[in-house]
């Protein structure tokens, strides 16, 4: 079944939707986009151009275009801030949504914008999208196959230390690392663990000679309920990039085995008794690789044939909001770790933020 799409927010990220992620899902006739919306009329002309909307399809308020245009969904790809006003609309219009990352700018709007749509009776995704990356996928699904997982490591770095190497605005972000690039590298490690995060440690500031007003490097630590814990290095200031954006390493020590992902290879390096007392070890490279998976499409375009997939009866997303708004949680209590000095518990983070929403 085609579902009639009203795709919202045309900069930046938006315009990625408009190129890369929606096309292959038109093609596919699992949407038909009826209207696209920004406050800015000039991106409007993207839409025209890249999706073939007539002019009288592109509107710069929400309100009209659901008004006038008959729709299933609407996508969110604007700012953070503006998540909570542009769901609120869509749910008074009786859609369904997906949204992109994160669900909102606070864990308060989050847990408010998963209750309206839990009492609206409607389906809200989250595009993950680094989560469903042709490695990652790869790697989890390695995983799955993998023997008890004793712990997980993550490593994300790079030499954008200087204004102008990356997008400006993350510059003047409060908690920039782990709200740019840990809200995707933390929410991998969850989905690789087989149980909740119960708490969370973490470590953040700005290194010498970094151009951040927030703390763009930082350590944390992860324990989930059934023991599995998880520890996590990202930075933006270092000297050398040695696993920046999309070419992260993910390493899971298990019993059996340890599996490693490293800038986009996946091996697996199964215990051998013969190994014993050999301090020599292996190299990237010694294990047995495993063949990346094969999908038509990957990312955003993915999760958006999983979202048509749910609103057509299937099985219910991953990231729907409710899950991943544990993820959020996970975000948002290592900020207030750092903030603190001590551990946080996720749980009851969200259960303050919650009572405060």
């Amino acid at each position: 079944m085609t579902q009639r799409m009203v795709h919202v927010g045309l900069g930046g990220q938006g315009r990625r939707w408009l190129t890369e992620a929606i096309p292959p899902n038109v093609d596919a006739g699992r949407v038909d986009v009826v209207a696209a919306v920004d406050t800015d009329p000039e991106r409007l002309e993207l839409a025209e151009s890249e999706l073939g909307l007539s002019p009288d399809r592109c509107y710069t308020g929400l309100d009209a275009a659901l008004s006038e245009r008959d729709a299933d969904f609407c996508s969110v790809v604007t700012p953070p801030s503006a998540h909570e006003p542009v769901v609120e609309t869509a749910l008074a219009h009786g859609l369904d949504i997906l949204s992109e990352k994160p669900i909102a700018d606070t864990l308060e709007s989050s847990v408010r914008i998963e209750r309206k749509v839990r009492e609206a009776g409607a389906k809200m995704g989250v595009t993950m999208s680094h989560r469903y990356d042709q490695d990652k996928t790869t790697f989890r699904r390695a995983l799955s196959e993998a023997s008890p997982v004793d712990y997980l490591t993550a490593r994300y770095t790079g030499n954008v230390r200087n204004r102008g190497l990356y997008a400006d605005y993350v510059h003047e972000m409060t908690d920039m690392l782990l709200l740019d690039g840990a809200i995707h590298h933390l929410d991998m490690l969850a989905s690789f663990a087989d149980a909740p995060c119960e708490r969370v440690y973490a470590e953040t500031w700005v290194p010498d000679g970094a151009d951040y007003e927030g703390d763009c490097t930082g350590l944390v630590t992860l324990h989930f309920a059934d023991g599995t814990r998880a520890q996590y290095e990202g930075s933006y200031a270092n000297a050398t990039t040695l696993n920046g954006w999309g070419h992260e390493q993910f390493r899971a020590e298990c019993r059996d085995e340890t599996l490693l992902l490293d800038d986009r290879e996946v091996e697996r390096f199964p215990f051998d008794p013969a190994d014993v007392g050999d301090w020599s070890g292996l190299r990237k490279g010694d294990g047995e690789a495993v063949p990346l998976a094969e999908r038509p499409i990957w990312e955003n375009a993915w999760l958006i044939e999983q979202f048509c997939e749910w609103l057509d009866g299937g099985d219910p997303m991953a990231t729907r909001v409710e899950e991943n708004l544990h993820s959020m949680g996970i975000v948002f209590a290592a900020i207030e770790s750092s903030r603190r000095g001590e551990a946080v518990n996720v749980q009851d983070l969200l259960d303050d933020a919650r009572q405060r929403a």
